[in-house]
């Protein structure tokens, strides 16, 4: 078992658990490094965060160390799942709930997940490239999550779906969305639909917590710079 830490997170991990890929970018340190410092920037104390797309569970692990969180969390993959619960449990965290499922906005309906090696890749769309097999996973509507929940920050990385989810969902009560974007896959045109579907919503985007591909959308319009964990 591997001695891994990565962004101050233990993981009980080995190669053959993950494809090489992935184990080059935990062993290297380069694992999500971006997405931790936009994390640590968007996340305040005593949160509650919806977080979509767990993966490892790393950037799940870094959301609940700030003070006062709670993370709810979704993987879609099964398997992925397993890998993340090891993680969290190694550390010994206590404040996340995981679960294995997709959500998405409106009534439950049952979606193909295609699962690839490289696990960053797996996703609902087929064209994103070789697949190792196709499971069928049933939605849960994200909206009834949030309220069920009173989320009020949303930290996503979910290979495209963020388009659909941007434009679909209501997001009532959440005052700033973390999320990841995927323009090799919707190019500029699905940038220009997500920036103008939360604009409708409230949102700005937010130069405070933002970096390259990494964007926060924000209701918040005080001229305070974040800081990690910070509390406003």
């Amino acid at each position: 078992m591997s001695d891994l830490i990565v962004h101050n997170v233990h993981l009980p991990l080995t190669p053959s658990d993950v494809s090489p890929v992935i184990w080059d970018e935990l062993a290297t340190g380069r694992y999500e490094a971006k997405e931790v410092k936009a994390v640590q920037r968007a996340v305040r104390r005593h949160d509650r965060v919806l977080e979509l797309g767990a993966g490892l569970g790393i950037i799940t692990s870094v959301i609940a160390g700030i003070t006062g969180t709670t993370v709810h969390a979704y993987e879609a993959n099964p398997d992925t799942v397993s890998l993340a619960e090891r993680i969290i449990a190694a550390n010994t965290i206590d404040n996340i709930e995981l679960k294995s499922g997709l959500l998405t906005a409106g009534p439950s309906r049952s979606y193909e997940f295609y699962v690839r090696r490289d696990l960053w890749m797996s996703s609902l769309n087929e064209e994103q490239g070789p697949y190792e097999a196709v499971i069928a996973i049933e939605s849960h509507d994200i909206d009834q999550v949030i309220a069920a929940h009173n989320i009020n920050v949303l930290v996503m990385d979910i290979e495209g779906a963020e388009r659909e989810l941007a434009r679909d969902a209501d997001l009532h009560g959440v005052d700033r969305i973390l999320m990841e974007f995927h323009d090799h896959l919707y190019g500029l045109e699905g940038i220009r639909d997500i920036t103008r579907s939360l604009s409708d919503k409230g949102f700005a985007y937010d130069p405070r917590a933002s970096s390259g591909p990494c964007v926060l959308f924000s209701k918040d319009f005080s001229p305070r710079t974040y800081q990690v964990g910070d509390e406003i």
